[in-house]
């Protein structure tokens, strides 16, 4: 059983109030309201077609967005430039710390995305907004700075603006039957849900996107996994990452093993946010009857995990033996390579 004194791995992000305006809804989530979660922070965004998340930037984080539903348009200033990209379910996006952009709605209908940030205590007043800065600059800087006339500068937003709703753009493509020969690579755009998934006899399948495919992604690596009913992604740790789960279809049951006794279990439904700090042991099983499908996010740009079985595998019969108090006869049985997903188990 878990100890009650310890914290709570799970926060049911999608019971939270959202700040809504415009046609665009947030839920977020940092360090603030989920204590454990110290290295990563996250939020779920929903925008109408039109509406648009404004022109903004990240003092303290880089951003990975996975588009779960809906099709929008970012924009982002790099060094070498703006840059404009299309995303569609499965697809991500990342923009290092510090640079400008933002995320429009293109429709036909509403756009659902989850944003992974590598900082747990990344919270708003560490997002840099145009309308805010705009409204707390004097008239005669912006009139001098951005060639507008005096009466024009007094017509700009008040206040931030977060939020903003206009006309739904005409990026017919990006709405478009799917092509036979798929969209090319960007600089930030990366198609995960349309690459070949890792898939595992036991009912699994794991798509996963880092460094390697998507260069740009430095800081965060990211992994969509699905589970068959009563399927479970086996004992395994990550040694150079924190884990931050986005739940975003089914039930699960997952634990983290924080040493000394110490193991908290959690139950988790469609909505909720999960969290593994770093090198700690877990695993994610499927408790309901239909698939398990979740997002994982890493705060580090390589993806590693240590499987339980893979290790045991590595070791000797007589070792295991000693160390597990089997007899030899037995401990030879077990796994002789790593599963990933270990099946369900047979009444």
């Amino acid at each position: 059983m878990s100890d009650p004194t310890l914290p709570s791995f799970r926060y049911r992000l999608g019971q939270q109030p959202p700040r809504t305006d415009c046609g665009g809804l947030v839920r977020c989530a940092s360090v603030r309201q989920f204590p454990v979660s110290q290295g990563i922070a996250g939020a779920s965004m929903r925008l109408q077609p039109g509406c648009l998340r404004e022109l903004h930037w990240h003092t303290n984080a880089a951003e990975l967005g996975y588009v779960v539903s809906g099709n929008c348009r970012t924009t982002v200033l790099s060094p070498d430039g703006a840059a404009t990209d299309t995303f569609g379910p499965g697809d991500v996006w990342y923009f290092p710390r510090g640079w400008g952009h933002s995320i429009l709605g293109i429709g036909p209908g509403e756009c659902h995305f989850i944003l992974i940030f590598d900082n747990g205590a990344f919270a708003e007043e560490h997002t840099l907004s145009i309308t805010d800065w705009l409204a707390h600059t004097s008239p005669a800087v912006i009139s001098q700075s951005l060639g507008l006339g005096l009466e024009w500068v007094a017509k700009l937003p008040k206040g931030e603006a977060y939020f903003a709703a206009g006309p739904v753009p005409d990026d017919t493509i990006a709405c478009a039957a799917p092509q036979a020969k798929p969209a090319p690579l960007t600089t930030h755009r990366y198609p995960l849900g349309a690459q070949q998934p890792r898939r595992a006899p036991g009912g699994g399948t794991q798509w996963t996107v880092t460094a390697n495919e998507f260069p740009i992604s430095t800081t965060l690596s990211a992994a969509v996994l699905e589970l068959e009913p009563g399927a479970m992604r086996e004992l395994h740790w990550h040694p150079h990452a924190d884990e931050w789960q986005y739940y975003l279809e089914g039930a699960a049951e997952m634990a983290v093993y924080l040493g000394r006794a110490h193991t908290v279990t959690e139950q988790f439904e469609t909505g909720d946010v999960g969290y593994v700090p770093m090198g700690a042991g877990h695993y994610i099983r499927n408790t309901g009857s239909g698939i398990l499908r979740l997002l994982l996010g890493f705060n580090n740009g390589h993806y590693r995990a240590h499987d339980l079985n893979a290790w045991l595998a590595s070791n000797p019969p007589d070792v295991l033996a000693t160390n597990l108090g089997l007899p030899r006869t037995v401990a030879k049985t077990l796994p002789e390579e790593t599963h990933f997903i270990a099946q369900p188990q047979r009444s």
